[in-house]
């Protein structure tokens, strides 16, 4: 009797072992995004969503991470929203667990959450989309990363684009938050040092009635033409709009959160020409096309916004680390990032996740040749990147050229 028990209370100890064992090798590994989905920049925020859920899938088709175990995101819409995006962050970081996140789009969301939520907390932020400087010099402890270049960047280009169409007088109208300061004062330098004149620099509250009063003002001087930093849903459209209908302007210059075809809407003709800036995938290698193929494969035909491109990457870099840090906690993910990645590594495409598994098992190092272009990180998380001039043709957005970073 005594050795039936026995017995009996080890199969039970057996049964009991082999289910736990079976839920942790169900349990998925989280990866967090924060993306837009109402609010300025909602235009963006699904097909952002839908370039991180395109490395879910990938990933996950080609045997998931850590031993077989799916990659799981979690998605927190900020509403655009610095408070949102906090709050958003905190409950992605404390109530779910999770230290890797991608996100936010805006600069203005991004900083106040790694700030109080992400550095502190000691989770990996990687946006696809924050391109402030101010993030450069942001004191996080190396947990702040993003796949696209600073605005310092942009800025340089937008002026000189500026400049090239011989514009001598330039009035520049920006959204008021991170991304629009950080770049307007990226335009008036670059655009000094060429010779032009600003004569007018205004910034504006998202989603007013009527910017009559700053388009007068920036009119006021009869510069050349206007060079608008906005988002699509923000108000950008409506200064666009109220411009042209008012006579205030009919020289524009966007830059990247106005790339999208909404701003044509009705006003093709007169938008006829105009160009734009934006980051934009870096030139060679087969990630780009690459891309393209397998997005409309999934979603059908990608639109020409930015952002989809860096924001698989984002994804795709924060499984890497995992993968490498053989773990989920934050300080290993942000060590494992720069120790996975290096530019003299072992190409990896995107679609290469069973290829990446096997060089990181073999303690190979990666180029990952990305969707945006090749992804590598300075030592600020700063990537290398390009900035594309884009122009208006029949109502289509069309890239133009490319500068290097």
């Amino acid at each position: 009797m005594f050795k039936k028990k026995i017995f009996i209370t080890m199969l039970v100890m057996l049964f009991l072992s082999l289910t736990v064992s079976g839920v942790f090798a169900q349990e998925t590994v989280k990866i967090g995004t924060l993306m837009p989905l109402t609010g300025g920049l909602a235009s963006y925020g699904q097909f952002t969503r839908n370039g991180t859920l395109l490395a879910q899938k990938i990933i996950n088709e080609q045997g998931g991470l850590l031993g077989g175990r799916e990659l799981e995101l979690v998605n927190v819409d900020t509403q655009t929203n610095p408070q949102a995006g906090v709050d958003g962050a905190q409950k992605l970081v404390s109530v779910n667990g999770i230290n890797a996140i991608v996100g936010a789009l805006s600069s203005g969301v991004t900083i106040p959450v790694a700030e109080s939520v992400t550095v502190p907390g000691e989770a990996v932020l990687i946006s696809p989309s924050s391109t402030s400087p101010v993030l450069t010099t942001l004191d996080d402890n190396g947990y702040v990363f993003r796949t696209v270049p600073s605005d310092s960047l942009q800025g340089v280009v937008a002026g000189n684009l500026a400049a090239d169409l011989n514009h001598e007088k330039l009035a520049i109208i920006y959204v008021n938050n991170d991304y629009g300061q950080g770049l307007n004062e990226a335009v008036i330098e670059q655009f000094e040092n060429r010779g032009g004149e600003v004569t007018a620099s205004i910034a504006f509250e998202p989603n007013k009635v009527s910017y009559r009063s700053e388009l007068m003002d920036a009119a006021s001087d009869n510069p050349d033409a206007l060079l608008l930093i906005a988002y699509t849903d923000d108000g950008g459209i409506t200064i666009i709009r109220q411009a042209l209908e008012n006579g205030y302007f009919n020289e524009f210059i966007f830059t990247d959160g106005l790339k999208a075809p909404e701003i044509t809407e009705g006003v093709e003709q007169y938008l006829e020409g105009m160009r734009g800036t934006a980051p934009t995938s870096m030139p060679g290698g087969q990630g780009p096309e690459l891309f393209t193929e397998l997005y409309e494969e999934e979603f059908g035909e990608i639109p020409p916004k930015p952002y989809i491109d860096t924001s698989y990457d984002a994804a795709f870099v924060l499984a890497l680390a995992i993968e490498k840090a053989g773990s989920t906690e934050g300080p290993a993910i942000r060590d494992a990032i720069n120790e996975v990645l290096s530019e003299d590594g072992m190409v990896v495409n995107i679609n290469e996740w069973d290829k990446a598994k096997d060089l990181i098992e073999a303690g190979e190092k990666i180029r990952y040749e990305g969707a945006s272009g090749p992804v590598i990180f300075n030592d600020v998380g700063d990537s290398m990147g390009a900035i594309g001039i884009w122009k208006i043709e029949d109502g289509d957005i069309v890239t133009e050229s490319v500068e290097i970073q």
